[in-house]
C-alpha cells in the first residue's frame, strides 16, 4: 500500500481520486487545496507519491511541483490537468513530473499513471 498526497482545489475531484485510490489498496494520507498546502503536507507526511492539480489559487500546481522537487529531488509527482494544458504539462516533465492525467479522468488511466510513477 502506497501513501498518497492529493492536491486539488475542487473538493469533488479529491473526493473522486480518493475513491479511485482507496478503492485500489492504496492510502490518501493527507489533501491539499493549494499549492503552498502542497508543499506544507509533502514535508509533514512524506508520501511516496503526490497527485497535483496544475491550476489552484494562491500558488499552483506547477510552483508546488519545483518547490517539492528543490526540497526533495526524489520526489514523485503525477500532474492533473484540464484539456488544454499541454504547453504546461511540457514544463511540468521537464521539472520532473512523472506523468500527467488529464480531466475528465478515467480511474484506468489514473491507476495506470500510479503504478507507473511508484515502480
Amino acid at each position: 500500500m502506497s501513501k498518497i498526497l492529493i492536491t486539488d482545489d475542487a473538493t469533488f475531484m479529491r473526493k473522486m481520486l480518493k475513491d479511485i485510490l482507496t478503492k485500489n489498496g492504496h492510502e490518501v494520507v493527507g489533501e491539499g487545496v493549494n499549492g503552498l498546502e502542497a508543499l506544507e503536507k509533502y514535508k509533514e507526511l512524506k508520501p511516496e507519491l503526490t497527485l497535483l492539480d496544475i491550476t489552484m489559487p494562491e500558488r499552483d500546481g506547477l510552483w508546488a511541483l519545483k518547490e517539492i522537487k528543490a526540497f526533495d529531488p526524489n520526489a514523485k509527482i503525477i500532474m492533473v490537468s484540464a484539456m488544454g494544458q499541454q504547453a504546461i504539462v511540457i514544463e511540468a516533465i521537464q521539472a520532473g513530473a512523472r506523468d500527467f492525467v488529464v480531466k475528465p479522468f478515467q480511474p484506468d488511466r489514473v491507476l495506470e499513471a500510479v503504478r507507473k510513477a511508484l515502480s
